[in-house]
């Protein structure tokens, strides 16, 4: 190969190295931006008696903040138990596309379950016991084709577990007890709480 060639080449090479070093930390920061607003609108939401979520800083990077880990810059875990917390959950929870583990258990959380939650499909911890949730648990759970947990137990949940939750083919354990709930489908020993099926319409 000429002087001239393998000078075009590396040159071509280094035009590619530099693009991609510009590009891709745009794409990646959006990534980690979006979880960042997405947070940011659940802080909003949320009522923080203890002020366990200071740090909740959006000057800075998420995965600094109290009850989040990252991994390769993505949140895949928020984890408030136990803290007397209370508000509401927020649609824009379900931007939050790498999130493993969403455990807000144990606090004072009311209203209802969003229904983009069903958009987490990377999702296989999903806890949420011991609240005041109500309503209707959001049949687009049943979309969430990794969950292996699901903890739902202990609110005020009206209504019918759907059946699309029910054929979830990764879950292992659910427990929906402590609420009034229906099924319309027979329950597997997986499903822990009171087994009414719901009665024809």
């Amino acid at each position: 190969m000429s002087m001239a060639a393998t000078g075009c080449l590396m040159l071509l090479t280094l035009t590619i190295t530099l693009t991609a070093s510009l590009i891709f930390p745009l794409v990646y920061g959006a990534d980690i931006e979006s979880d960042k607003q997405a947070l940011a609108a659940l802080k909003k939401s949320l009522v923080d008696p203890w002020n366990v979520l200071s740090d909740w800083d959006v000057a800075v990077n998420p995965c600094t903040w109290n009850f989040i880990e990252c991994e390769n810059n993505r949140v895949t875990s928020v984890s408030i138990g136990m803290n007397n917390v209370g508000g509401n959950l927020v649609p824009e929870l379900g931007g939050l596309s790498a999130l493993v583990d969403l455990s807000i258990f144990n606090n004072m959380i009311e209203g209802t379950i969003p229904a983009e939650l069903g958009n987490l499909q990377n999702l296989e911890v999903l806890s949420l016991s011991e609240n005041l949730l109500s309503g209707e648990i959001p049949p687009s759970l049943g979309n969430l084709r990794s969950l292996v947990f699901v903890h739902l137990d202990q609110n005020e949940f009206t209504g019918k577990v759907s059946s699309q939750i029910g054929s979830l083919p990764s879950l292992k354990l659910a427990n929906f007890s402590g609420n009034s709930l229906c099924w319309d489908f027979w329950p597997t020993p997986n499903f822990l709480g009171n087994y009414t099926l719901c009665q024809a319409e």
